[in-house]
């Protein structure tokens, strides 16, 4: 019980944030507004800094107890969550043909208003990059799986325990604090209030779409592995409100494991290994809105849809390019841009348009990210039972 209320608390913490943030953005002056994306800056450098110690601390050690099935392990996942992404940017380019040349958009967004700068930048880098640590985590993990090295293992459970601490005592109290000042920006500048209402009808659109494609990974997580879905989703309330605000995966990874670590149904070790490793491969709201998105765009400025032909390539690609992007609001679009001129001849007009309206919803898309990543959990967990011999500890694996 005090599990659900600490949950509900988050939730109420987060939406608070988020209402203050707009509210401040709207009233306050610019040399106010220097002071908040000060707060902002420095809170963001500091859970920033944490996102690769905590993918690391988290998936090493959950590699080490998956043991011969690791690698196995491993090529599922980043299978699942692949296709999961390709799959879902099918439906938004099905959906687009049917459903954007009976739309009538808008185009004119208007100058926004320039954000201050902060007064300080004390920049914290990282000490690897997201994907070094994905690469790092995987290697020792399957390494000490492999050797049996337990004093290795030993040392990777204390190193999550430290991880742990941080991310409870430091990450997740400031949390709050940092959606706030980020909703205070988008307000300040106009962002809400000025391209929010051309872009509405395609932005409920592809919120619909997440809802749609939620339910599809969940129904089939539920039939691979034989367990309830709902049981695992309605823990997903504080993950969801944390993305909508932060609209970053990585920033939402400790809220995302401490709430499915709330079910009791999926294995420890394979929650502890699918949620970091699927924070970082798996995009399958994003990838479902700029696939979307650049169809519309594509019809406002070009008068047409890109082809078939050039649509299927773009999405195939876009789940690849993807994976470069993690923990960076706007991440995917930005590492996908290569692809926006290349593949689909985008101009500069088009390419700015597409990032315009991306930033309005990357917060729903990156929630939809991190809820899916539970589903794609539950059909881990039935994989592993109905292929690899797994009976849900990790000593059996």
């Amino acid at each position: 019980m005090s599990k659900n209320k600490g949950g509900s608390s988050l939730i109420v913490k987060l939406l608070v944030s988020i209402v203050i943030g707009i509210i401040l953005g709207l009233i306050v002056p610019e040399n106010v507004m220097v002071v908040i994306e000060t707060i902002k800056y420095f809170l963001g450098q500091i859970i920033f800094f944490t996102i690769p110690l905590v993918i690391l601390g988290f998936i090493a050690p959950a590699i080490a107890e998956l043991k011969s099935n690791a690698s196995r392990f491993m090529t599922v996942t980043i299978l699942l969550a692949y296709l999961s992404s390709v799959g879902a940017a099918a439906f938004a380019m099905i959906s687009g043909y049917a459903i954007i040349p009976h739309l009538s958009i808008a185009s004119n967004l208007g100058n926004l208003r320039e954000i201050p700068n902060p007064i300080i930048e004390l920049n914290i880098p990282q000490v690897f990059s997201v994907m070094s640590a994905l690469a790092l985590a995987s290697m020792v993990g399957i390494a000490a799986a492999n050797t049996k090295a337990e004093t290795v293992k030993k040392l990777l459970q204390e190193f999550q325990k430290m991880v742990l601490y941080i991310v409870q005592n430091i990450v997740i109290p400031i949390l709050p604090v940092f959606i706030a000042s980020t909703f205070a920006g988008l307000s300040y500048e106009g962002s809400i209030t000025r391209q929010l209402p051309v872009f509405l009808q395609i932005i409920v659109l592809v919120i619909l779409g997440h809802l749609i494609w939620l339910t599809v990974l969940y129904t089939l997580g539920g039939v691979i592995s034989g367990k309830n879905p709902l049981n695992v989703v309605k823990h997903y309330g504080p993950a969801y409100m944390t993305a909508v605000g932060t609209m970053s995966s990585a920033a939402t990874l400790p809220i995302a494991l401490e709430c499915i670590h709330k079910n009791n149904e999926i294995p420890r070790h394979i929650q502890d290994f699918v949620i970091p490793l699927c924070n970082t491969v798996h995009l399958c709201g994003s990838v479902l809105t700029e696939t979307f998105f650049v169809m519309a765009v594509s019809k406002i400025l070009y008068g047409t849809m890109p082809p078939l032909t050039q649509m299927i390539t773009f999405i195939f690609l876009l789940g690849l390019f993807g994976v470069a992007a993690p923990g960076v609001p706007g991440g995917t679009v930005m590492a996908s841009l290569g692809l926006i001129t290349s593949v689909l001849g985008f101009d500069q007009a088009g390419v700015a348009m597409v990032l315009s309206i991306f930033a309005l919803q990357d917060s729903f898309g990156t929630a939809c990210n991190v809820t899916g990543d539970s589903a794609i959990a539950l059909m881990v967990t039935g994989i592993a039972k109905k292929f690899m011999k797994d009976d849900g500890s990790a000593d059996s694996v």
